[in-house]
């Protein structure tokens, strides 16, 4: 039975593994151009100095220095708008071991198939030899927890282990195979020979124990196989991953897609298997918020919902599901019909949520919309459908951070205080403008939420000066790497709800909450009002 203690350092393992998908690629792409040592040579110096001398793609170059500072391998400074990096105690040991990288990047060039491929032949050899080398710690002698050796074996063990937990996971075999008994091998795969190397790994790193040729979970493997939709999300980013060399030195729009293309930075049906594993965290808050709101008098309440960027119509089916079973609104259906309306910029998301919705027998309006025109939105509901927008409560998951890009019509003169980094098809954007653009943005949304609200769960990046103090405790540099590489816009908690307020929304206090609720927080579920 693991104690509180034990499932604490375990899922700080978790964190580590995750560390480990954007460091290793990020790292390796900075060690073979030649960055690092550009860096320890010069010890302090500036963005765009390291831009000019490498003919670097200046938004997503800095979006992977930062990654190395939350790591505790860099330090950033940022000055007047100026962006600086400097060596600290630990860059030196991290850079000149940052080739072991090598075999963790191979590994993910197979895994990033894995979805389509399953784990193949080639695949069995390459990571035969990386097991081999793991086991004897590549060499260095065996480091103390919180080394920086420490923390790069942790980093190639993530690469090795969050794709093949995440590829086990989709699939449901952990519950089909694995959770009630022991298996062999022969039970689960034509190569059983192959796959016996990597249950051997597992059971190395104490998540099988081995019997007469048959595996069962330990107790430690069962905290991982439960919690393998962790993974899921960053993960599904490595299509991004193995093209930080164009990205970061190269053609910095290799991953856009046209029109109707599938998107190429992302496997977004692994993200959403991923994110679907936390999200449920977020909605039993969330369903406070709206169990209050529909136990109001009637004339008090929203006439309706509408979910922006509604993805497959899960939200949608949540929310109604605990109106109508929850609240007074719910036993007054019939006289006061709710209006439900599910919007997205992406068709093809519109017909899944369409089939979604018909098969549970939930009667909405599924339309097109842009986040970042509520104006057209309200009128399409408006000539369509005889629907006023401010009469809905607008609700969104993780979507203002992922806008398209749009400059500020009137930048201001703020000097901001976030320390993130931000791109757009390769530029860097100042982080001034950033707060500029989410304060034109929310300020679209006002005329549309003054009266019942925008109840959104929104991302957020940390400092990477706390990151790198709380190495094993936050997912905050796979975040980073992950929305920075991809043109998301990612603020810190206290600077979004800033920007809000200096927009006219005021994030209620009684339905704010954010996860974990420290410091530390990444996530946030706000009901903003004007």
């Amino acid at each position: 039975m693991l104690t509180k203690k034990d499932k604490a350092q375990l899922r700080g393992n978790i964190f580590r593994h995750l560390d480990g998908i954007a460091t290793a690629t990020t790292t390796f792409a900075l060690y073979k151009k030649g960055v690092l040592d550009f860096i320890l040579n010069n010890k302090t110096v500036e963005l765009s100095t390291i831009v000019s001398h490498f003919k670097a793609n200046e938004g997503y170059l800095n979006i992977a220095l930062r990654v190395l500072c939350s790591q505790g391998w860099l330090t950033q400074d940022i000055k007047n708008n100026t962006v600086i990096y400097s060596t600290n105690k630990n860059s030196e040991t991290a850079f000149k071991i940052a080739h072991l990288y090598e075999d963790a990047v191979n590994v993910l060039n197979y895994a990033v198939r894995f979805p389509y491929e399953g784990i193949g032949s080639d695949a069995f050899i390459v990571l035969e030899r990386i097991f081999k080398k793991y086991s004897v710690n590549y060499g260095l002698q065996k480091p103390e927890e919180n080394t920086v050796e420490h923390q790069i074996l942790k980093h190639i063990e993530g690469c090795i282990v969050a794709p093949i937990t995440v590829l086990l996971g989709v699939n449901g075999l952990f519950h089909k195979y694995f959770m009630d008994a022991s298996f062999s091998a022969e039970e689960y795969h034509k190569d059983p020979e192959s796959f016996k190397k990597i249950l051997d790994f597992l059971s190395y790193l104490g998540w099988f124990k081995k019997k007469n040729g048959n595996y069962q979970f330990t107790d430690r493997g069962l905290f991982f196989a439960k919690r393998a939709s962790a993974y899921g999300v960053t993960v599904s980013y490595l299509p991004t991953f193995l093209q930080l060399d164009e990205l970061l030195f190269g053609n910095p729009l290799v991953l856009k897609s046209a029109d109707g293309e599938t998107e190429k930075h992302v496997h977004r049906e692994m993200n959403v298997w991923g994110s679907g594993g936390a999200h449920s965290t977020y909605f039993k808050v969330i369903d406070q918020v709206i169990i209050k709101l529909f136990n109001k008098p009637i004339e008090q309440q929203p006439k309706g919902i509408l979910d922006m960027g509604c993805g497959n119509g899960a939200f949608i089916q949540h929310i109604f599901d605990v109106i109508e079973h929850q609240t007074l609104r719910g036993k007054l259906l019939e006289e006061y019909p709710l209006l439900l309306v599910g919007a997205d910029f992406n068709k093809a998301a519109l017909k899944v949520t369409r089939a979604n919705l018909i098969k549970a027998d939930i009667w909405a309006k599924v339309i097109w919309g842009d986040i970042g025109r509520p104006d057209l939105l309200a009128q399409d509901l408006r000539e369509d459908y005889n629907i006023e927008l401010k009469d809905l409560l607008n609700v969104r998951t993780f979507l203002d951070h992922n806008r398209i890009w749009e400059g500020p019509k009137t930048p201001s003169n703020r000097v901001s205080k976030s320390t993130g980094a931000f791109a757009y098809k390769g530029k860097r954007i100042s982080n001034n403008l950033v707060e500029d653009s989410l304060l034109e943005h929310l300020q679209k949304w006002k005329p549309y939420v003054e009266q019942f609200g925008l109840l959104i769960i929104e991302l957020h990046t940390i400092s990477p000066e706390l990151t790198a103090k709380n190495i094993g405790r936050t997912a905050a540099t796979a975040y980073d790497a992950t929305h920075g590489y991809s043109d998301q816009y990612i603020l810190e908690v206290d600077v979004f709800n800033t920007v809000a307020e200096e927009a006219g929304l005021k994030p209620e206090a009684n339905h704010f909450s954010r996860f974990p609720n420290s410091q530390l927080a990444t996530v946030s579920v706000n009901l903003l009002k004007g």
